[in-house]
């Protein structure tokens, strides 16, 4: 414990201060009122999944939220308390079950809600990388990021930086994208009022929030990843102690530290789940497997791939794929019909003509009414694999899908940077162009000075990333048709855009690219702008 009170004395992390009024308030529903990382308690479950869908789009944090919005309804209603009543019991048996006869499964059957504040965009990504578990991650288009918490601008000062020549540099070039950030944002909403003026038919309400949505989404390539977010994470015990091996196996401190005051908080309320973990033979062994591993094999794999300059390649590649593809979704399809084998099953759907084939596809899909409807199973018979580099803000929101395979380079500043048309309407070219310079500059110095596992901190999200997407054909229905609706943001609308084409014109599956049939190639200028009109006729009917 000693070290996390050093870690948390040592990092610009703002926390909340309470009243005593507000901290009595609080005491049954959060773990603690003084830590960045808590857990929910006593609390209904919709309450609590109402509560991390407001707190995704809102600058306060959690137990803030609470205080303001939830409380007086929480009060209002029965309370759910929590008691002891059968947990020592309850403790004992799980330990039985999972150390003993070895049952994984049954860390599935206990969950926790958890918050972590304050945490930078590169930790975001470590706790976002399990698939069985459930995020929200504050909004870069919602909440504009020029709070001043203690004089200090919202990002993370590595701990390895203490004592480094490095560090200051580090502050400096980072207030100073803060700055600009901070700076352009009434100018670029001026710049959209002039460019899109309002409509007679919108509010002044849903026209503000539009200008400023495009505002904070141009503008958010200037913000680094050591900005600070806030993220809200609901798992099992299973999925939580997957997560927290990974953390305490990784090379950064801040990540570690993490994996502590999590493990802290989840041992209130699920402690059984997660006594495994400090056990040598088990999660000892584990978290030395994995960092051992990660170190052997960069070792291993640096004087193959180190010595290379990367070939130029467009924005999205579709670089594996089965040419076969619909025809096994049609086989697939057919299979939950009879009751044949599988060989036997493709080998008739060899034999169908194409047009038969596309035929029993179209029924398969059958008419779907919005993007929720999606077709079965058979869909997961055929796979895409895409070769992505685009910049780390399009990134962050694609990582956020789960039910594929994602993994991505290193963040870094070699594969050079977007710039919105806008900055150069709005006359911000020079200053956008400046802090790119500046985190460049900063990248290679904390390179140069061994702090490699440091330097992507440093790299603003205009840069690109290279990470890859694998999917089968039902995934890419749901990530294609989510992703290029019009209320999405820019880039990675065109990334998915390019995906759907690819799966049409590269892999030839048409009647698989048809069945996408609400991915939208549209060309729209003020993204969220029939979104807010919707909302808004919502809230007043």
């Amino acid at each position: 414990m000693g070290s996390i009170v050093e870690y948390l004395t040592a990092v610009t992390v703002p926390i909340d201060l309470f009243t005593p009024d507000e901290t009595r308030a609080l005491a049954p529903y959060f773990t603690n009122t003084d830590r960045t990382v808590f857990a929910l308690t006593n609390l209904p479950e919709t309450v609590k999944g109402a509560l991390f869908a407001r707190y995704s789009r809102s600058a306060k944090s959690l137990r803030r939220l609470f205080l303001d919005e939830f409380l007086g309804q929480v009060q209002s209603a029965a309370p759910v308390e929590g008691s002891g009543v059968g947990t020592e019991r309850a403790d004992k048996l799980y330990a039985k079950v999972l150390n003993e006869y070895g049952d994984d499964s049954v860390a599935q059957l206990g969950a926790a809600h958890l918050a972590c504040e304050g945490v930078s965009n590169v930790l975001t990504k470590v706790l976002e990388w399990g698939r069985l578990m459930a995020y929200l991650e504050q909004s870069t288009r919602y909440v504009p990021y020029t709070d001043r918490p203690n004089g200090r601008w919202k990002y993370h000062v590595p701990v390895e930086l203490d004592g480094s020549p490095r560090r200051d540099e580090f502050i400096r070039t980072l207030d100073h994208a803060f700055e600009m950030y901070a700076r352009w944002i009434p100018a670029m909403e001026a710049h959209f009022r002039a460019k899109y003026p309002k409509a007679p038919e919108d509010s002044d309400g849903v026209y503000r929030s539009v200008i400023r949505a495009k505002a904070l989404d141009t503008l958010r390539g200037l913000l680094p990843a050591a900005t600070q977010s806030n993220v809200g994470l609901f798992g099992t015990g299973q999925a939580y102690e997957a997560l927290l091996l990974r953390m305490f196996a990784h090379p950064l401190e801040e990540v570690r530290a993490h994996a502590q005051l999590m493990l802290l908080e989840l041992r209130r309320i699920i402690p059984a789940f997660l006594a495994r973990i400090d056990q040598p033979a088990r999660g000892g062994r584990s978290i030395e497997y994995l960092a051992e591993t990660r170190r052997t094999f960069e070792e291993a794999a640096r004087p193959i791939v180190g010595g290379q300059d990367a070939e130029p390649r467009p924005e999205v590649v579709l670089t594996d794929f089965d040419p076969d593809g619909e025809l096994k979704v049609v086989a697939a399809a057919l299979y939950g019909a009879s009751d044949l084998p599988d060989d036997q099953i493709m080998a008739l759907a060899r034999g169908l003509s194409p047009d038969r084939r596309l035929s029993l596809l179209r029924a398969y899909v059958g008419s779907r009414s919005n993007r929720r409807h999606k077709p079965g199973r058979a869909f997961e018979r055929t796979s895409y694999r895409f070769d992505v580099l685009a910049d780390y803000g399009a990134f962050r929101d694609l990582q956020r899908h789960r039910l594929l395979t994602l993994e991505w380079q290193p963040l870094s500043t070699r594969h050079g940077y977007t710039e919105p048309a806008a900055i150069d309407e709005a006359g911000a070219l020079d200053d956008w162009r400046s802090v790119m310079d500046r985190s460049a500059d900063l990248y290679r110095s904390l390179i140069a000075s061994g702090l490699r596992d440091v330097a992507p901190y440093a790299v603003v999200m205009a840069y690109r990333v290279r990470f890859y997407m694998e999917m089968n054909a039902r995934e890419a229905m749901h990530v294609i048709e989510l992703r290029t609706a019009p209320q999405g943001h820019p880039a990675y609308r065109r990334i998915c855009q390019l995906m759907h084409r690819a799966i049409a014109e590269v892999a030839g599956h048409h009647a698989i690219a048809d069945a996408m049939q609400f991915a939208d190639h549209s060309e729209v200028e003020l993204e969220r702008l029939q979104s807010e009109r919707a909302m808004e006729k919502k809230r007043l009917s």
